[in-house]
């Protein structure tokens, strides 16, 4: 297959993929990955390939593809290709919440900077960074990386990117509990899409539509929450995302839960629970053995409870996600007290302080923790963040946080 018969194979499988008809878009790109003899063009097929299997949830397909587009990109010798070939190996460890392997690639595609295309790939690479980071509860680290990837974003105009960092913002915000601005991210992400996305893929819209939903369950919107869940849910449907399917139905249990109906939670986390399973997404399991946690503690079965906390533990730990084991030490602080067990409740106090010292949950003005409960946040220019009423009064002093890591014990 020569570069032009090549060329028309690509659009007609992109043609395909875009009509829905995904499983023929396939076919047709492992054809002519089988039968082109045109290294540029068997790139660009792999780089549709490692795209179709991220949505559709095929993380170790995902993967493995990106492993060929390496070797591919090393036959051309051209940087452009292995920058391109990098971040998509970091994104595939990334969507397999493989967050060091992410970062480590991220860090090689940073380092092999110089041309015009590298430089483009700056913010995505910045935003896949982050998400690692945050998955790791690396908190500050993760910030500054997604203020750098919408630096690039508003330096190249480019919308897209905005707009996936914008609900990487949401999700953040929600996890160190400032609503307000988990809520004004996703939103802003939707009012890009509206202003800009006609020819963009309905998944932006989608993704916008469920980061509003999670953070409007948090502020107890539940009606609003359900009615953006559903529309995420929808085009998830007709789309056959099956990642965002189940971050849809454990956002749906999670509604129900918060309206007491654990009867009508449970089947819905099982399903969530299910293609989580299916995909190899460790940190949406964390998510729903949390809710199923939650539920079993709602109707009092405090031994189920810990089953799922415990099955929660284990992949907790093996993914380095402190935030979720917090959360996890929390919960066995109430259930323990509930059981008046003494001892196992204070190793469950000491743990918890641990994680909150270890991930630097605290204000450094005021010394209370942060994500405990809903507060408004501020991030000064160093990524550290503050309670905003802690900040106001004080003016910018500079950060007190920074000046505490400059000072260097044992010396005089």
């Amino acid at each position: 297959m020569g570069q032009d018969q090549t060329k028309q194979q690509i659009e007609k499988g992109l043609h395909l993929y875009q009509s829905n008809q995904t499983e023929k878009a396939l076919r047709v790109w492992m054809r002519v990955l089988e039968k082109s003899a045109d290294p540029a063009g068997r790139f660009r097929v792999l780089g549709c390939l490692i795209t179709a299997h991220a949505e559709m949830g095929r993380y170790k397909d995902m993967l493995k593809f990106a492993v060929v587009q390496i070797d591919t990109a090393r036959e051309l010798e051209d940087p452009d290709y292995l920058t391109e070939s990098y971040l998509n190996l970091a994104r595939s460890n990334e969507k397999l919440c493989e967050f060091q392997k992410t970062i480590s690639y991220c860090k090689t595609c940073l380092n092999m900077q110089g041309t015009t295309v590298s430089l483009q790939l700056n913010g995505q690479v910045s935003l896949s960074m982050g998400n690692a980071f945050l998955g790791l509860s690396i908190f500050q680290k993760a910030l500054e990386c997604f203020e750098k990837a919408l630096r690039y974003a508003h330096n190249n105009d480019d919308k897209m990117l905005e707009c996936r960092v914008c609900c990487s913002l949401g999700n953040f915000y929600t996890q160190i509990k400032d609503y307000e601005k988990a809520l004004f991210f996703p939103c802003k992400a939707a009012e890009l899409v509206n202003d800009y996305g006609k020819g963009w893929s309905l998944k932006y819209r989608a993704m916008s539509q469920y980061h509003m939903a999670v953070a409007y369950r948090k502020l107890g919107r539940l009606a609003d929450a359900m009615d953006c869940c559903e529309e995420s849910m929808k085009i998830a449907l007709q789309h056959g995302d099956r990642p965002l399917q189940a971050l849809c139905l454990l956002c749906f249990a999670d509604i129900h839960r918060s309206r007491r109906d654990v009867q009508t939670a449970f089947p819905r986390y099982d399903s969530s629970m299910s293609i989580m399973t299916e995909i190899g997404n460790r940190l949406g399991l964390i998510q729903v053995l949390l809710g199923v946690t939650k539920c079993w503690m709602i109707q009092k079965e405090l031994d189920k409870a810990l089953e799922s906390i415990e099955k929660a533990q284990e992949l907790a730990e093996g993914l380095g996600n402190k935030l979720g084991l917090l959360k996890l030490h929390c919960l066995c602080e109430r259930i323990y007290r509930t059981k008046e067990q003494q001892r196992e409740l204070r190793d469950h106090v000491v743990k918890f302080h641990e994680c909150v010292e270890e991930m630097e949950l605290y204000c450094g003005m005021c010394g209370e923790s942060i994500g405990e409960k809903n507060n408004q946040l501020q991030a000064l220019p160093c990524s550290h963040f503050f309670h905003l009423k802690c900040l106001q009064p004080n003016g910018p002093r500079g950060c007190p946080n920074c000046r505490r890591l400059s000072v260097k014990p044992g010396y005089v």
